[in-house]
């Protein structure tokens, strides 16, 4: 009992060290938690060795990790990628194993090892690369879109490479015999589960929640997940299997985002423990007698799937600097990679010394993605001369769209803030110009009818083509205070007399702003404590006068007085909320269902979805009434959570 309570102390002192390093370094905590793996395993310090209840646990950890995989599963997501994900995607997994399986032969070794090489190697990392793109608003771009496609088709991939893996260790007919009794079993499981799963996780849901008790909705999904991964174990198969399809069931569900906040806490530590026990497997005297094979093998990885990637992408008519952000962002390897080597060392499928070979070319790899990624835009532009050209072209676009333009607001980011801003600027006729870095965004709120072209506010060239020498004031919409700053630099060396109004979350950052020029600054924290004062008196009986007299006397002095005053603490940073209202555009085809009904009878109300206007041969209609009839070529404004947007979306289009 004391010896297990050491090793945890051990493990949790290493992991809260290493983990916070990494993140103040902007690394992934999956590295971290590797590294603490490497640092006290059997073959280095030797301060905990690896036991089979360790190993058995961390499974949980993969168990986790599959579950958040099937929980944001969509199968229309995948209908509408399909082909992306079956096309780029598995041309992307099949030629890297087919690579894997020759090189393998080709130096010796066994069909096996080269299979499981190859699945490793095929693999990219979904957490660190999905997580780059959503920092830097790219998600929907056309690179984002081809990269999470495959990603897609990965995570796809690994399912039938867990079923196939443990049957390597057996030898001559049995491996053909086990390995088609496993993918008869996988596909009864599959068809059972699917079919009474459908129909009973949905009421057995609802019944757990309207007992409106936190504690028991989490012993549920406990219960649904782990007892998934029980039965297809029982039946011979692996517990990640029963996991994936447990959360591909609740995906299914309007509990959805709930149950992956419940279950958050559970999957970050197990899956912390996983690869902290995956970096316990690493042979510190073996990868020093195997280092130059390491070296090799990790610099063959990158190139190799570096143009595989990128000729692939050219093949499936992508322009070239998407097609080279897609393979730089690729070509590392992933996490399930450490999955199925672990895998196969459990199921003694691949000789020891070569897992390890393995095991830290991976790793390597890793180690450089984030580097990769944030070096990508300085890549493309070195290797990809034509894309100073297009940027050129939409500079271009945007000084065509801004030359009629005088008096107007430069409006720097079209988030919620922006959009909201543009409402007012709007009913005071006052012209505008929004600039957004989403291009999915721009998109959208271009094809309503608003005001807004893609650009990064950040750039010189971009205000200078936005008409920043006849603009009247700039506003800066998002709380980014480096950006800002770029901007008031640029503004002030262009039009000095020029206000900017910037927003910032916080009074931290203030005094940097006022010194960089900014007319007006807009903390967040402080508006929200102004008016919190303001309802206060109010409701206390203060006269209206008295109240906004001391509101504008706090107003004067706000920053002066207000600096410093606050204690920070661990809920100052706001915290994504799935459930909040955005706005969505729908364009109706002529196959659309719901041409020629009326908006009324789609009763997108009853999924709390409201359509708030309609574009219709270059006119916009503002809260058209229920009666109006939905014709083909129009274009619907919605505003709904992202879950009744979807739903909506199902509705109008499909019926």
């Amino acid at each position: 009992m004391h010896d297990a309570l050491h090793i945890t102390l051990i493990l949790l002192a290493s992991a809260v060290v290493v983990v916070a390093l990494f993140r103040s370094l902007h690394l992934p905590a999956i590295l971290g938690y590797l590294l603490v793996g490497a640092l006290v395993g059997p073959t280095a310090m030797g301060l905990v060795q690896a036991s089979e209840d360790q190993r058995y646990l961390a499974e949980f950890g993969v168990v986790f990790l599959m579950f958040s995989v099937g929980l944001e599963f969509s199968l229309p997501q995948l209908m509408s990628m399909r082909g992306i994900v079956f096309g780029f995607g598995g041309a992307q997994v099949a030629s890297i194993m087919a690579l894997g399986l020759v090189g393998a032969l080709l130096v010796g070794e066994s069909w096996r090892t080269g299979l499981v090489a190859g699945g490793v190697l095929a693999m990219s990392s979904t957490a660190i690369v999905s997580k780059a793109l959503a920092d830097r608003m790219q998600l929907h771009s056309p690179h984002g879109r081809q990269i999470m496609g495959v990603l897609l088709f990965q995570d796809l991939a690994v399912i039938p490479l867990l079923v196939v893996l443990p049957a390597l260790a057996l030898t001559g007919e049995e491996i053909a015999g086990s390995i088609g009794v496993a993918l008869v079993k996988a596909g009864v499981v599959l068809a059972i589960v699917l079919f009474l799963g459908q129909r009973l996780m949905r009421p057995l849901f609802t019944l757990v929640a309207q007992q409106k008790s936190s504690e028991l909705f989490v012993l549920f999904v406990l219960l649904v997940t782990l007892g998934l991964a029980w039965i297809t174990e029982v039946a011979g198969l692996s517990l990640a299997l029963g996991a994936f399809l447990a959360g591909m069931l609740i995906s299914e569900t309007e509990y959805r985002y709930q149950v992956e906040d419940y279950i958050k806490p559970f999957r970050d530590v197990l899956l912390g423990l996983f690869f902290v026990t995956i970096g316990m497997l690493l042979d510190v005297p073996a990868l020093l007698r195997h280092f130059v094979i390491v070296m090799a093998l990790f610099a063959l990885i990158l190139s190799t799937k570096l143009l595989l990637i990128y000729f692939l992408a050219r093949a499936f008519r992508n322009e070239r600097p998407t097609a080279l952000r897609s393979a730089l962002a690729l070509a590392p390897a992933g996490e399930f990679g450490f999955v199925l080597i672990a895998l196969a060392g459990r199921e003694g499928a691949v000789d020891r010394d070569i897992l390890q070979v393995l095991l830290a070319a991976t790793l390597l790899s890793m180690l450089v993605a984030p580097i990769i990624l944030a070096r990508m835009e300085a890549i493309v532009l070195h290797v990809i001369a034509s894309e100073w050209t297009q940027r050129a072209v939409a500079l271009h676009q945007l000084a065509v769209k801004s030359m009629a333009q005088k008096g107007h607001v430069i409006v720097c980011g079209y988030g919620r803030s922006g959009q909201a801003l543009t409402q007012f600027l709007e009913r005071e006729k006052v012209p505008f110009i929004a600039l957004d870095g989403d291009p999915e965004r721009v998109r959208q709120a271009a094809a309503a009818g608003d005001s807004v072209v893609f650009g990064d506010a950040a750039r010189r060239e971009v205000l200078v083509a936005a008409a920043l020498s006849r603009a009247v004031a700039v506003v800066v919409t998002f709380a980014d205070t480096p950006k800002a700053l770029a901007i008031l630099a640029h503004v002030h060396e262009l039009r000095p007399e020029l206000p900017v109004i910037v927003r910032t979350f916080d009074d931290t950052d203030v005094s940097r702003l006022r010194d960089a020029g900014a007319a007006e600054i807009v903390a967040e924290v402080v508006e929200g404590s102004l008016m919190l004062a303001t309802q206060t008196m109010l409701q206390l009986g203060m006269p209206l006068n008295r109240v906004l007299r001391r509101l504008r006397d706090a107003r004067m002095q706000r920053y002066r007085s207000m600096r410093g005053g606050f204690f920070p603490g661990a809920t100052d940073i706001e915290e994504p909320d799935g459930q909040q209202p955005r706005l969505r555009t729908v364009a109706v085809g002529e196959s659309a269902a719901a041409v020629g009904k009326s908006l009324g009878s789609l009763n997108l109300g009853g999924i709390e979805v409201q359509v708030t206007a309609v574009r219709r041969t270059g006119a916009r209609e503002i809260n058209p009434a229920p009666e109006e009839r939905v014709r083909a070529g129009d274009v619907l404004v919605l505003l709904g959570t992202q879950e009744n947007l979807g739903k909506a979306e199902i509705r109008i289009l499909q019926g």
